[in-house]
């Protein structure tokens, strides 16, 4: 099998700063809600694709969502959080669906920190990208797919950000 990126990480790249800024003034809560309800609509159906019968990704989304209404506590949905990054290391070499399985975890992992939501765009870009085009297409096709899919996510974070919003989540930079 060819080596590819498991991880879109050019923090330059402008579609990548644009959805860093908006992310950048929106609550943790928005941010969790984005993310996760982004990775079920897109990302998890790259990863049933593959492995239709492996629920670790859905529990984590779900676990997510429970942990935001104050159903369970986080080291309960942190159990299952860390059983989709299992799943996301059994997937090497499969890189669609380890990709995707990476994406929700990390938006999962957003009720932990807001961070973490950056992941959707670092992993997911390249699971939609990846599925689109395959492994073996030129970077430069990777990377243009990569950057339409950040363009539709950012499209969904704006459709629900709040605007002016008083206490945005502490968001670190790094890659």
């Amino acid at each position: 099998m060819p080596k590819y990126r498991k991880m879109l990480c050019d923090l330059n790249a402008p579609y990548i700063k644009s959805l860093m800024g908006l992310i950048e003034t929106q609550s943790k809560a928005t941010l969790i809600n984005w993310a996760v309800d982004y990775s079920e609509k897109v990302m998890l159906p790259l990863y049933n694709k593959y492995y239709p019968d492996d629920e670790r990704p859905l529990n984590a989304l779900n676990a997510a969502r429970l942990w935001l209404k104050g159903e369970i506590k986080l080291p309960e949905a942190k159990k299952a959080i860390l059983q989709c990054h299992s799943a996301a290391r059994e997937a090497e070499g499969n890189p669609v669906p380890q990709a995707a399985a990476r994406a929700i975890g990390q938006s999962a992992s957003t009720i932990h920190s807001a961070t973490h939501c950056t992941g959707l765009a670092f992993y997911g870009t390249l699971a939609v990208a990846y599925e689109a085009l395959g492994t073996n297409a030129p970077w430069a096709q990777i990377e243009q797919y990569a950057a339409e899919e950040c363009g539709r996510m950012e499209a969904a974070l704006r459709s629900i950000a709040v605007e002016n919003e008083p206490n945005p989540a502490k968001i670190n930079r790094h890659c």
